[in-house]
């Protein structure tokens, strides 16, 4: 015997459940909108009952395809993520670097204005002296 992927067993059971109904009751002389929706009613509560083991297999399948046990390698992302590491080593090792030394365009604090302030104005009284 030939597998059957559960989904496509488990979506022809409920067409199947569906139009059977259907077809009896429109034979039968029903209006074609009542007997399409006692025909869905019917067909729902039938797979509801009679198709539990072929829902979970399907569901079970679904779950197995959205998250797979490991995740797929892409060779393009590891290059990637090689470089992106790279320059974020490089970027930690000159923020190391850089600690304590101003940066270019940084203005002194007010702390560090106040300092040289009183550096400069003791060196006039020094030099008049």
């Amino acid at each position: 015997m030939k597998f059957v992927a559960p989904w496509l067993y488990y979506s022809v059971l409920r067409v199947l459940m569906f139009a059977i109904p259907l077809a009896i009751l429109l034979s039968l002389g029903f209006w074609p909108w009542a007997a399409a929706v006692i025909a869905a009613m019917l067909g729902l509560c039938l797979s509801y009952l009679l198709l539990g083991k072929s829902r979970e297999s399907v569901a079970r399948d679904l779950y197995k395809a959205r998250h797979p046990d490991k995740e797929p390698v892409n060779p393009d992302s590891e290059v990637e993520d090689t470089a992106l590491d790279a320059v974020d080593r490089q970027s930690a090792v000159d923020r190391q670097s850089a600690v304590g030394r101003p940066r270019a365009g940084d203005r002194p604090s007010a702390v560090e204005q106040s300092s040289s302030v009183d550096e400069t104005s003791s060196e006039r009284k020094s030099d008049s002296q």
